[in-house]
């Protein structure tokens, strides 16, 4: 074989810090351990624009924010008119078989993005359900197995009340082998025992957990419902968000949940993570079986995070280290790894944009002209900052701009002007605020020059004279990529 395969597993919502290899002992991960010990671990990887929709955007197509257009989360935005390249699509061309599992949230609902084939499983479609977006009903491909299987023809993964993005948890209340996470992995499976053996494949294994329902097997809630977390980070600054709490509402993004839904919650989280665990040695065992797991790369990496109570926040968007900062582990066997030099942690700042070129080095294809993200590979091109940003509509619709640096990580709430400054390697937790102290005023002076220049230009006016301009109404997507919702 002249050319790795590849498969890029996707989870939905997993904190960086979710794992064994990461420090935390509360959760066994011995699957996803070993692979991160056998590749490479980007400690400093991060999603830019940390929601479902726009990071799945950066992932497809290798391009950051400001060049995809992706500010916030708004569906309605054609995938093949607006992106017309993609990882997957450019790898199509090259040769390789394209296949898709799970969660795609891309629109339209079914679009295939480039795939070859794609098995639908996004979390929130159901085949009953007529979408206004279009004349007929959009196929959840997971809701006909459960139907089919259960012989239930109204069965439905929601069944149990519990919403998608509810700070509630609970058991999964049917077999095992009918979760959705075990369907994502059968199917994959499935795929490697019929695809064409003649020709590398490309496959996306996206599993919608651990993004709620929080809802593993019996036995893994019983193992983490029987644990104790450690406490949660809480920053000196969390008052400045009174304003804007619900506290102990379901889907509350700010405000402290009661400490027994906490720990259900954390329960449910941590079960649903290491349920995904032991899918991936069901994949390392498939690989072995059909004699391909040393001619397969393996990426692992999540869309983005989820405050899971850090600072009394839930779910995900800002961009704080619980919601912005993602698993991110490539593993690519001895015989791809002449230019990689040795397996370990890498400290660089990586973000969702750099896999596409990364995946398409690999695989000795050219990476298309309108990628801006860079090769992951060490001893390559690296970044000294990084820009994310997201529309926060719990907090009135203002953007959350911030800026990565090597130690430091600045933010800039465009509504009111209010500055932050935090120093990641003294407080990885993000619990002091060092904005307002004169000390610190040369380097947030120097992080708000870097903010200055990312955002000179942009349509919402955020820049002018040369200095951040507060109060500008925020879009969640450039004109460019709107005018598409008008053809």
């Amino acid at each position: 074989m002249d050319r790795p395969n590849i498969i890029l597993v996707c989870v939905d919502e997993m904190r960086a810090d979710a794992m064994g290899i990461a420090g935390d002992d509360h959760i066994d991960t011995p699957n996803l351990d070993d692979l991160a010990r056998g590749g490479y671990r980007f400690t400093r990887a991060y999603s830019a624009t940390p929601t479902c929709v726009p990071a799945r955007v950066a992932l497809f197509t290798g391009q950051s924010q400001e060049r995809h257009g992706r500010y916030g989360y708004r569906e309605g935005i054609s995938f093949p008119e607006a992106y017309p390249v993609t990882l997957q699509s450019t790898l199509r061309e090259a040769g390789y078989q394209a296949f898709g599992v799970g969660k795609m949230h891309v629109f339209p609902d079914r679009a295939r993005c480039g795939f070859d084939e794609v098995l639908l499983h996004d979390g929130f479609l159901h085949t009953s359900r007529r979408l206004s977006r279009g004349p007929s009903a959009m196929i959840d491909d997971y809701v006909e197995f459960l139907r089919r299987e259960t012989g239930d023809p109204r069965a439905d993964y929601q069944e149990t009340g519990i919403g998608c993005n509810a700070m509630t948890a609970r058991p999964w209340e049917r077999e095992e082998r009918l979760h959705p996470t075990r369907w994502v992995a059968d199917e994959s499976f499935r795929f490697l025992e019929r695809r064409d053996p003649s020709r590398p494949f490309f496959l996306y294994m996206s599993f919608h957990r651990p993004h709620a329902p929080f809802d593993p097997p019996q036995w893994l809630w019983d193992k983490y419902r029987e644990r104790e977390f450690g406490a949660r980070a809480m920053g000196d600054w969390v008052g400045g968000f009174d304003e804007h709490r619900r506290d102990f509402g379901s889907e509350a993004e700010f405000g402290a949940q009661k400490e027994s839904t906490h720990q259900q919650v954390r329960a449910g989280y941590y079960g649903s993570i290491e349920f995904i665990d032991l899918q991936l040695n069901r994949l390392r065992e498939t690989l072995s079986d059909q004699g391909l797991l040393e001619d397969t790369v393996i990426v692992f990496l999540s869309d983005h995070g989820d405050m899971m109570g850090d600072h009394d926040m839930y779910r995900k968007s800002v961009g704080y280290e619980g919601s912005a900062r993602v698993p991110l582990v490539v593993h690519v066997p001895p015989r791809w790894r002449e230019a990689w030099g040795e397996i370990g942690e890498v400290d660089s700042i990586a973000e969702l944009r750099d896999v596409m070129p990364t995946v398409l080095e690999l695989a000795g294809v050219e990476v298309p002209h309108d990628v801006d993200g860079m090769s992951l590979r060490p001893g390559g091109a690296v970044r000294d900052h990084l820009h994310g940003e997201h529309v926060i509509g719990s907090l009135g619709r203002q953007s959350m701009q911030w800026i990565r640096s090597e130690r430091h990580k600045y933010v800039w709430f465009s509504g009111d002007g209010n500055e932050q400054l935090f120093d990641l390697a003294a407080d990885p937790r993000e619990e002091r605020d060092l904005a307002g102290l004169p000390e610190h005023e040369e380097e947030l002076a120097r992080h708000r020059a870097l903010l200055v220049a990312a955002l000179e230009g942009r349509e919402e006016g955020f820049v002018s004279d040369g200095e951040l301009v507060a109060g500008r109404p925020v879009q969640t997507e450039a004109s460019w990529v709107r005018e598409f919702t008008r053809l």
